[in-house]
């Protein structure tokens, strides 16, 4: 008989084993008496929020920034040819393709056949959600990082603005974030800094913590942040339906928030709100940041580290304000032929090759909590724009 390979068998998916058991069938069943439990669904938003870019033959794309110019008096016998300053100045921002990102699962072939449900759609709409909330957690950690930065137009003689942070509430606590009045008044501050600032109003949009949004919504009706019409269950979805000074808000685990991802549990602090853990919240929910840098494998852009985020908990920004750019858009791929017959079954894979930065730092907004404007745990971090962060 001849020898079978065993060096994969680790890794391959076991969708009829009882928590990962060693009985392959456990749970296959001859009448199917119930519904599926789906996990938890994160929901890719950020797509649509900034400028997108398809990049082919090539490494990186260029985002050209161009700053202010100013108006002159003709000198009558004078000849036009440009203003005597050379304005306006242009700059430029690069943004590199990360490594392919990738999520897979391997199915055997008999596993489907005895399967009671239709197994195939339902891991690949997972490799799916892994992958959009891959997509939204590193283009809203380079938001967060274009808040910090100065503008890219350094030309001597011309200041263009930057990033803005603005601080919720005004105590040294995290707790500030969850305060609905505290919430309102940031908006508005972060309005009225990006009007100051040049920023475009057409675009703008906020992103929260669950929690944040719900706390929030809770005041619309009192405070007329959305009209009565739209009301009801549409302003529970989370789907940008309430504004504040136009500044449509959304909902989103993914967002950097006091260094985790989207919620925070604990004791109250500077860096953590103090919300009690409702209990089985499960891996997902409960990750922290991960490290960013340019020297994690794989990473060509600076995402940042998990410390560069312990006071954050907001993001207001225009869709100038980040860029991505796609080498190769959200697919899925599926083994067949010579492939399935020798492993008697089929990878599915899904892939996306992206790289995110900040474009505009003047349209970023970020929102922080527990601690000063520009303190240590919120000042700029590594870049080619590492200094004088503009701040409201």
């Amino acid at each position: 008989m001849a020898q079978q390979s065993t060096a994969h068998q680790a890794s391959v998916t076991k969708p009829g084993a009882l928590n990962g058991g060693s009985d392959r069938r456990a749970l296959y069943l001859k009448l199917f008496s119930g519904e599926m439990f789906k996990g938890f669904q994160h929901n890719a938003i950020a797509r649509d929020l900034v400028m997108k870019r398809t990049l082919k033959n090539g490494k990186s794309l260029q985002f050209i920034y161009t700053g202010r110019t100013k108006a002159e008096y003709h000198v009558p016998g004078n000849s036009i040819l440009g203003n005597s300053d050379g304005a306006p100045p242009v700059a430029e921002k690069t943004i590199t393709v990360d490594d392919l990102l990738i999520s897979s699962a391997f199915l055997y072939e008999l596993d489907e056949t005895l399967a009671h449900y239709d197994l195939r759609s339902e891991v690949s709409r997972k490799i799916g959600y892994a992958l959009a909330q891959k997509y939204d957690r590193l283009i809203f950690r380079q938001i967060a990082k274009g808040a910090r930065q100065a503008s890219p137009i350094t030309k001597s003689g011309y200041i263009e603005p930057g990033g803005t942070q603005i601080r919720v509430g005004t105590n040294n606590q995290a707790s500030d974030a969850y305060v609905p009045a505290s919430l309102v008044n940031a908006f508005y501050d972060a309005a009225a800094a990006m009007d100051e600032k040049g920023v475009s109003s057409d675009g703008r949009v906020g992103v929260l913590n669950p929690r944040q949004y719900y706390e929030l919504i809770q005041q619309v009706g009192e405070n007329g942040l959305v009209n009565r019409d739209e009301q009801g269950t549409s302003r529970q979805k989370g789907n940008g339906i309430v504004e504040i000074a136009g500044i449509k808000i959304y909902k989103s685990m993914n967002i950097p928030f006091f260094g985790s991802y989207g919620t925070k549990y604990g004791s109250a602090s500077a860096t953590n709100p103090g919300i009690t853990s409702p209990g089985n919240i499960g891996t997902f929910v409960s990750e922290g940041l991960e490290d960013g840098r340019a020297s994690v494998t794989g990473i060509n852009n600076n995402y940042g580290n998990s410390t560069d985020f312990a006071n954050s908990c907001g993001l207001i920004f225009q869709r100038e304000g980040a860029g991505v750019v796609e080498a190769i858009g959200p697919q899925v791929q599926v083994t067949k032929g010579d492939v399935s017959v020798i492993y008697q079954g089929d990878v599915i894979l899904g892939r996306l090759a992206l790289g995110a930065d900040f474009v505009n730092p003047a349209a970023c907004v970020e929102l922080i909590a527990g601690a000063a404007v520009g303190s240590t745990n919120n000042a700029a971090f590594g870049d080619q724009y590492p200094s004088n962060v503009t701040t409201s």
